[in-house]
């Protein structure tokens, strides 16, 4: 999905609400010494947040790997979500505009798709679930 990595991968679990609001400050962070502007900062860690809760709530929990990455002379951030939860069972419905489970920050999938400038769905019913997002400098 992206190029080679420039940083060492930083991976936290996601098992409570601490571990999702750790999760958002680490993508900042990483953001930061990406050098993203502050709007796809602001972004990137929106969509984070959004992905890190659902790994919690539907996920049943699981981990978030956040990467400094670049692409040629472009800088950004990478992040995979991942669980073994129950998966998604509908995918088409789970990535429809303004549908929502409840319980998130109501983007649902596709609003947290469309925050990041890459964003790849890996699910299987009974397998988990894996997510992975990047947001590229400009």
């Amino acid at each position: 999905m992206t190029l080679p990595a420039t940083g060492q991968p930083q991976r936290l679990p996601i098992a409570s609400d601490e571990d999702v609001v750790r999760v958002r400050q680490l993508v900042r962070s990483v953001a930061v010494a990406a050098k993203l502007s502050l709007i796809d900062q602001t972004k990137l860690v929106t969509a984070a947040s959004e992905l890190a809760r659902n790994t919690l709530l539907y996920g049943g929990g699981g981990s978030a790997e956040v990467t400094a990455v670049r692409n040629g002379l472009k800088r950004g951030v990478r992040v995979v979500f991942s669980d073994d939860g129950p998966g998604i069972a509908d995918i088409d419905l789970a990535m429809t505009d303004g549908w929502t489970s409840g319980g998130g920050l109501g983007l649902g999938l596709s609003g947290s798709r469309r925050l990041v400038d890459e964003f790849d769905l890996d699910t299987e019913v009974g397998r988990g679930t894996r997510i992975t997002v990047a947001k590229w400098s400009r």
